[in-house]
């Protein structure tokens, strides 16, 4: 939850966006895992496209230093990655929304877990998130920062889920769009693991 246009429309990769099946059978720790299946996005293409965002809101923010919004757990090294590639003096800030609970399935009840640190007011927010399926928390999380009196407020989503969404979601910026099956890998998790792997891959769950 990356067919460039302009600075306020949604920036996909050449060829629609769309995830590349990659890599060979996934392993955690050097050990073939039966809990974890096809390979969605390979390590070398997300880097790629994380390099590709952070040159793009280098220039569209180019005199406005962004606030990155990273919304906690999921886009933890997807923001690290990201700030890495601004060529731009940034702040961040962190905050906690949970649907899911420990489960694979969205709750469909949003709370704010952590709040953000920092007065928003006057500044330009860019809210980085994981992933998107339904588009409800997001929709949810930008209200509730809207109101805050930021001088701007734009998304930046790494994944968005084909065919789920049930909201308009307004993206600044995409990096992939994928199936909507339940995925983990780069900061994505079930019940808190497999967060570390480098890649995303289908979670078909214990023993497959």
């Amino acid at each position: 939850m990356m067919d460039p246009r302009t600075s306020t429309s949604v920036h996909t990769p050449a060829g629609g966006g769309a995830a590349r099946a990659a890599g060979p059978e996934p392993e955690v720790a050097g050990v073939p895992d039966p809990a974890i299946g096809k390979v969605v996005v390979s390590e070398a293409d997300l880097r790629q496209r994380v390099q590709e965002l952070g040159a793009q809101i280098s220039v569209d923010y180019a005199g406005r230093p962004p606030l990155l919004v990273g919304v906690l757990k999921g886009a933890c090294l997807f923001l690290s990655d990201l700030a890495r590639c601004i060529d731009l003096p940034l702040e961040m800030d962190f905050m906690a929304v949970s649907s899911y609970g420990s489960s694979t399935h969205t709750s469909g009840v949003v709370r704010i877990v952590k709040d953000l640190d920092l007065d928003l007011t006057g500044r330009h927010v860019l809210i980085v998130e994981d992933i998107v399926d339904s588009g409800l928390t997001l929709s949810y999380l930008r209200r509730n920062l809207a109101a805050r009196n930021p001088a701007s407020l734009e998304v930046v989503a790494l994944f968005v889920k084909d065919g789920l969404q049930s909201v308009e979601l307004d993206l600044a910026y995409e990096g992939f769009r994928i199936p909507p099956e339940f995925v983990v890998g780069y900061g994505l998790d079930v019940a808190e693991k497999y967060r570390n792997l480098p890649y995303v891959a289908v979670y078909t769950g214990e023993g497959g």
